[in-house]
């Protein structure tokens, strides 16, 4: 009995060692607790707020704020790394929009703030007549369009024909309807200085600059006859107008003509509803003569002639004719 007392006398732990080994424990629990118990800032697209954090790394801590990262979002620090008190962990969005540029429409992501920072991002250097829409200070907007006009300016010169005139001048010299050409006549030469404005690489506007007259135009003179005449054998016939007409011929038949004189060569028959009798004329192939006679079958652009014989009436035949109605 005397040696179990003495076992259960070296198993007893003092009371003033448990409470130690009590403080203990709750020293390393509230010093763990305070460990995993972060004050971190979270910048999301420039917008901070402070947050109680117990995840171990930026990851745990995107999880555990519900914060899902598209492929063009960025995250600073790294997902891997760990977390520390006083952190700040900045989420940065990429904002969609389209880029016209040198030619081509591009869907970008940015996470440029502004348009020159957008601009900078991608290389795009402007130069001193390009412009962009909207302006440079402008934020970034989801779905905005910004566009880059690429603007030259150059100055041409060119020499530009001016048309000569063609003038025309009665002539009493010439047959009626016969032109002729008494000045050729050039076209004259301007010189032209432009100011052409191209936006990416096509013509937007010009102004015209100067102008210089290098050679003034000559105008083209036509003299056009307005004088009745034909050439017939080496004389100048005179006449009011012109008829087409079909002929026949005729000869002595013992009558007088329809005006009372013997027929004769240079005597013809018409239809004095077209040539009055008595008028003078000149038939191609026939001569001068009179329209002095009649016939009941020469009606409307019909003439008979006159002549000596049968046998030179029958060579005549019947024949298309210019019948001069003398002046």
């Amino acid at each position: 009995m005397q040696s179990g007392s003495q076992g259960e006398k070296k198993c007893k732990i003092p009371a003033n060692k448990i409470l130690l080994i009590i403080t203990l424990a709750g020293c390393l629990i509230f010093a763990g607790f305070s460990w995993a118990n972060k004050t971190v800032t979270l910048n999301m697209d420039d917008k901070k707020q402070n947050i109680q954090a117990f995840a171990l790394t930026v990851e745990q801590l995107l999880k555990a704020e519900n914060i899902q990262l598209q492929e063009n979002d960025r995250v600073k620090p790294g997902r891997s790394e760990f977390l520390h008190d006083g952190m700040t962990v900045t989420v940065k969005r990429a904002v969609p929009l389209t880029l016209k540029a040198d030619g081509s429409i591009k869907k970008v992501y940015t996470h440029s703030s502004t348009v020159q920072a957008l601009l900078e991002e991608f290389g795009i250097t402007l130069q001193a007549e390009d412009s962009v829409s909207p302006a440079m200070e402008k934020p970034i907007e989801r779905g905005m369009v910004v566009e880059v006009v690429r603007q030259k300016t150059q100055i041409v010169e060119e020499e530009v024909s001016i048309p000569n005139k063609t003038v025309k001048q009665n002539s009493a010299k010439l047959p009626r309807g016969n032109t002729k050409v008494v000045q050729q006549g050039h076209p004259g030469l301007v010189k032209k200085v432009w100011q052409i404005t191209y936006r990416n690489g096509k013509e937007h506007s010009r102004e015209l600059k100067s102008k210089e007259i290098i050679r003034q135009p000559v105008d083209r003179i036509v003299e056009v006859g307005s004088a009745k005449i034909i050439s017939r054998g080496g004389k100048t016939v005179r006449y009011a107008k012109a008829i087409d007409m079909v002929s026949t011929a005729y000869t002595y038949t013992g009558n007088n003509t329809a005006s009372g004189v013997p027929p004769r060569r240079g005597v013809v028959a018409v239809d004095p509803s077209v040539i009055p009798l008595g008028t003078r004329l000149y038939v191609d192939g026939y001569g001068y003569c009179t329209a002095l006679d009649r016939g009941s079958a020469i009606k409307g652009n019909k003439i008979d002639v006159f002549l000596e014989s049968r046998q030179q009436a029958y060579r005549w035949g019947v024949r298309q004719v210019k019948v001069y109605v003398l002046e």
